[in-house]
Formats: C-alpha cells, sequence, structure tokens
C-alpha cells in the first residue's frame, strides 16, 4: 500500500485556510467583546464570545476608521469572512463591518431581499456609464452633505459636466417613493446620459430606503446607466447591487465619474512637448539630410568658376613678378641716374673754373677720352638692364613653363612624361605636353 502524501505544516494552514475562505465566505456573526487590542499601526485585534465558545477577530485599519466604535463588553454583530492565521495557525474571523446587535431583524430581511432579487437577475445590471457623462442627474437630498461633496469634487475635476439635481429626502417614509420617481423624470428626459444616487452614510435604519426592493427594481429597469454611492464604503445597500457601477462614497463617485483635468492638462502638455521635440528632431535631421545632399551636388559652373579663378591668381602673380622686376630695373636705373648727376660736368666746371682754365690744354685732350669712356659705360649698364629683363629673355626664344598648379618648372625631374604644361612666350602663351626627360 502507497504511503499517504504527507503535508507541512504551512502546507496543511494554507489548504485549510482557503477552505475555509470558499467553503463560509462573507457571514454575519454576533456576540460580546473581549481582549480588545489597539497597537500603534491602526489595527484592532479582539475576541467575540457567547456563553460556549468565543473566536479570533482581526479589524484591519482600512475598515475600523468606518467601524462603529466599540469596547470589551460590547454586544455587538459584525460581517466578516473565515480565514486562519497560517504563521501561527489560529482560526480567525476577518472583519468587514461592525454594527452594534440588535438589527438583527433588519439585517435578516435584507439578506431575504438580496437573495429574493438576485434571483430574480435584478442584480445582473453592468452597464458602462459614459466617461465623462455629458449631463448628469444627480438624485440626493438638496441639504445633506453628499450633495456638496459631489457638486465640489466635479467643480474641481471637470468644470464642463452639467449637472442637474433632482433633491429627494434620503430616509424616512417618502424617501423611496421620491427616489422613484426622480429616477422616472430623469429617464424621461431626453438630456440626461447618466444618474448618480447618492448619500452619506449612517446605521442600517438610517440607510434602510435604499434596501427597498421596490427601489432597485426600479434602478434595475432604468434607460440611463446607474451609478450608486449610498453611505461610507462599508456600507453596502440593495440600491448597490442593483446600479451598474457602485462608488464607496459620493466623494468616490464623482471621481469616478469624470476625468481629472488638471492630470490631462499635465498629460497634454506633456505630450505637445514630446511632439515639438520630435518635430525638432525631425527638421535638424531633415536639414542635416539636405545639408548633405547639397555639399555632394555640384554644377559644372561652380568647377568652371573655380578653375576660372585659379587661372586669375595665376595670371595675378605673373604680372605681380614681373611688375617687381621692372621696379628692380628701374629703381638701379633711377640709383646709376643720381649716381651720374653727382658728376655733373657743369658743377664739375663751375667748381674747377681756376683750374680748368690752368688744365684747359690738357682738359681739352683728355675730354674726348673720357666722353667716350661714359658713353661706354652707360652702354654697359643699359646691356646689363636689358639682360635682366623677363621681358628681353623672352624676346631671345626662351619660355616660362608653368605646371597645372602654377608652379615654375627649372628641373626635368619636376615633370612626368604626358604632364601638359603652359609654356610663357614673349608673345602669347602655349601648351606643351612632355613626351620624354633628359638628363644631363
Amino acid at each position: 500500500m502507497a504511503d499517504p502524501t504527507t503535508l507541512s505544516v504551512s502546507d496543511l494552514n494554507r489548504q485549510a485556510r482557503l477552505m475555509l475562505e470558499r467553503g463560509f465566505g462573507d457571514c454575519w456573526v454576533e456576540g460580546e467583546v473581549s481582549g480588545l487590542a489597539k497597537p500603534a499601526s491602526g489595527h484592532c485585534y479582539f475576541s467575540l464570545k457567547d456563553d460556549r465558545a468565543q473566536v479570533r477577530c482581526a479589524l484591519f485599519r482600512t475598515r475600523a476608521r468606518f467601524a462603529a466604535p466599540f469596547a470589551n463588553g460590547d454586544h455587538i454583530r459584525l460581517r466578516g469572512r473565515v480565514s486562519i492565521f497560517e504563521p501561527r495557525g489560529d482560526y480567525q474571523l476577518i472583519v468587514e463591518a461592525v454594527q452594534p446587535a440588535g438589527q438583527g431583524a433588519l439585517l435578516a430581511a435584507f439578506e431575504r431581499l438580496k437573495h429574493q432579487l438576485s434571483a430574480e437577475g435584478v442584480f445582473v445590471n453592468a452597464r458602462p456609464l459614459p466617461y465623462p457623462p455629458e449631463r448628469l442627474a444627480l438624485i440626493t437630498s438638496a441639504t445633506g452633505a453628499a450633495v456638496r461633496d459631489v457638486l465640489a469634487v466635479l467643480a474641481t475635476r471637470w468644470p464642463l459636466i452639467d449637472v442637474t439635481l433632482l433633491p429627494v429626502p434620503v430616509q424616512g417614509r417618502e424617501a423611496v417613493p421620491a427616489i422613484i420617481r426622480a429616477i422616472a423624470v430623469a429617464n424621461r428626459e431626453e438630456r440626461f446620459d447618466a444618474l448618480l444616487i447618492t448619500r452619506g452614510g449612517g446605521s442600517l435604519e438610517v440607510l434602510w430606503a435604499f434596501n427597498d426592493e421596490h427601489l432597485a427594481r426600479a434602478i434595475f429597469h432604468s434607460r440611463l446607466p446607474v451609478m450608486s454611492a449610498v453611505g461610507h464604503e462599508v456600507d453596502v445597500t440593495l440600491t448597490d447591487f442593483a446600479a451598474d457601477v457602485r462608488a464607496p462614497t459620493p466623494s468616490a463617485a464623482a471621481e469616478q465619474l469624470v476625468p481629472d483635468r488638471r492630470e490631462l492638462m499635465r498629460r497634454l502638455n506633456d505630450a505637445q512637448q514630446r511632439l515639438a521635440r520630435a518635430e525638432r528632431l525631425r527638421l535638424d535631421q531633415e536639414i542635416q539630410r539636405l545639408d548633405y545632399l547639397r555639399a555632394r551636388l555640384r554644377h559644372p559652373g561652380e568647377r568652371l568658376a573655380r578653375q576660372r579663378q585659379h587661372l586669375e591668381q595665376l595670371e595675378a602673380r605673373l604680372q605681380r613678378a614681373m611688375q617687381q622686376h621692372l621696379s628692380q630695373a628701374r629703381q638701379r636705373h633711377q640709383m646709376a641716374r643720381q649716381h651720374l648727376m653727382r658728376f655733373d660736368p657743369a658743377q664739375q666746371i663751375s667748381e674747377s673754373r681756376q683750374r680748368l682754365e690752368q688744365a684747359s690744354r690738357r682738359l681739352h685732350l683728355t675730354m674726348p677720352r673720357r666722353l667716350q669712356t661714359e658713353r661706354n659705360r652707360l652702354n654697359a649698364l643699359m646691356r646689363e638692364l636689358n639682360a635682366v629683363s623677363p621681358l628681353a629673355v623672352l624676346g631671345r626664344g626662351y619660355a616660362i613653363l608653368e605646371n597645372g598648379q602654377g608652379a615654375i618648372i627649372k628641373r626635368a625631374e619636376d615633370t612626368q612624361p604626358g604632364e601638359r604644361l603652359s609654356a610663357r612666350l614673349a608673345e602669347g602663351k602655349l601648351t606643351v605636353e612632355v613626351k620624354r626627360r633628359f638628363k644631363r
């Protein structure tokens, strides 16, 4: 025979907890409070007992804020679900709502109507409400805190909504027929697109009008979708089950009905900023792409213009070089001329008149020879000036060779076979091609 499956303690407690929670669900329990403890966490721990047994209870902080106050020795009724605290294996009741005892008849009636209406299908409504509604019919008391809370939240979050208050009493014998009539009026009006039925919190007796079966059926048959927000978060009424949507409080109902315009504006601003950044990035990318394509595209006229400009620069450089040579030659000629002027015969004669008279005979003999010597010297200087003139050199059959970059060719090694050169002559220019190079 195979060995039975062995469970760990934690597995056993977990399975036991699941079985209890699935088997019982929510239930109402009545008894006396004992061993009440309220630690700094805000949770409440106590035991609920009668004359024969007791059960541990845990009321957590989120529910304790809305629970009716109680102390040790109080007789209370509470709604909760059965569970197990797994680390210690303690059987306990997780409390959802607390009420003073004595409401047994009302609770029994509530449960009976709940099961009856659920069997009839009154609680199957789940139509979505328009978001946000444009024209809302608000059914509540005109003097209660609920209407102020709802209108204040709607005005803050979404001022565009059109709210029409259909004032009704929310407790007492006149409440149910008044609320049913308001629902009928809202459904006959073509201008509404949603209903909100709401009131503030209170005891079970105070909220009993919203547990009426006729009101639940009126909500079920409403043409308009209905949101119910009756009491506090822990309060549950048949109106909540019959409505299409339930909100825990009146303020929460207003928050569920409309968006927060400030949040929408923030999201819209964020979207606008992201769109602007994306547009700038796309524009920068396209501009960069256009610049790249423009840089690659060159018109033939631009190349010709650059070559023409380069040729003009070379011609200007050549003219400057020739002018510089001519200027230097003129300067030397001027210096020679000034040198000759310092030896002017008139000055020499004026200064040496006495000596001239004494040496006139000798002067007549030597002057022709001296003049001839000076003429020869002047001719030599003229020939020297003519020899250094570039035009004279070109006139003797020489040429100035330049490569494609405008550099002057001085050696055969500076050329390549097949290279085209520019030759400047005394008159005009030639384009020549190098066939071969020869060394001396």
